[in-house]
């Protein structure tokens, strides 16, 4: 387990957990000051599976089947934690921190 691991696995369950909060009406209202369509809510689901799938394929690679499956239910259990943290108290920081997660993500996985 390296910290860029962590850190690869932690950015892509954020980018995940945040398009999948984005499409729940309450909080796409309090970040965009409108509810999302059906099919912009569709698009955030499917992103969002798709993104903590990727996190739990980049675990599995990174840290084998040992010990990748606890190190990204961490992963997901932190991630889970901030964006809770940032619908809270700053609602508005959401979309461009899971935008800034996607190349810290890719800064990861390249010196994973």
């Amino acid at each position: 387990m390296t910290p860029s691991s962590v850190l690869l696995n932690l950015a892509l369950s954020f980018a995940g957990l945040s398009a999948l909060c984005l499409a729940m009406d309450r909080h796409h209202r309090a970040i965009f000051h409108g509810a999302p369509s059906r099919k912009r809510a569709r698009a955030l689901r499917w992103t969002g599976w798709c993104g903590i799938a990727v996190s739990f394929a980049a675990a599995v690679i990174t840290a084998d089947w040992n010990f990748g499956p606890v190190q990204w239910l961490g992963s997901l259990t932190g991630a889970a934690l901030m964006l809770v943290g940032l619908v809270s108290y700053r609602p508005g920081w959401v979309r461009p921190a899971a935008v800034l997660a996607l190349p810290l993500a890719a800064v990861a996985a390249f010196l994973a």
